[in-house]
């Protein structure tokens, strides 16, 4: 399975932007689809995970309400669209798919894009 993240780029504060993923290879074993941000100097965190369904999500309480994940099966795409932007986003993120169900740990996760770098400027 291999991941191309696109999408990143500068945004000024209370802007908008959205990252999609596109999946491709052997991609029907792949359960939950997620993003997760490394700013400098600082860990990578969880962003935000969707289900197979998408039905099931899960939001890191930093981004909860202003940032939303969805999903494209048909396409084997996903994306957040982050709106709200705030400097504090500022980060590479990454998109990562699992073999299970949602989880906010890096280490859940199988499969892992390149990144794609979010500023936000004040």
């Amino acid at each position: 399975v291999q991941l191309q993240a696109y999408g990143g780029g500068l945004a000024q504060a209370a802007g908008s932007l959205r990252l999609s993923c596109a999946a491709s290879g052997y991609t029907f074993s792949v359960y939950t689809r997620g993003w997760f941000r490394q700013a400098p100097g600082k860990e990578r965190e969880f962003v935000a995970a969707i289900g197979w369904s998408g039905s099931s999500t899960t939001y890191a309480d930093s981004v909860k309400g202003r940032f939303t994940v969805s999903r494209d099966n048909a396409k084997n795409t996903w994306y957040l669209q982050m709106n709200s932007l705030k400097p504090e986003d500022t980060a590479v993120y990454y998109c990562a798919a699992s073999l299970s169900r949602p989880s906010i740990v890096a280490r859940a996760y199988d499969y892992w894009g390149q990144g794609t770098q979010v500023t936000v400027s004040s």
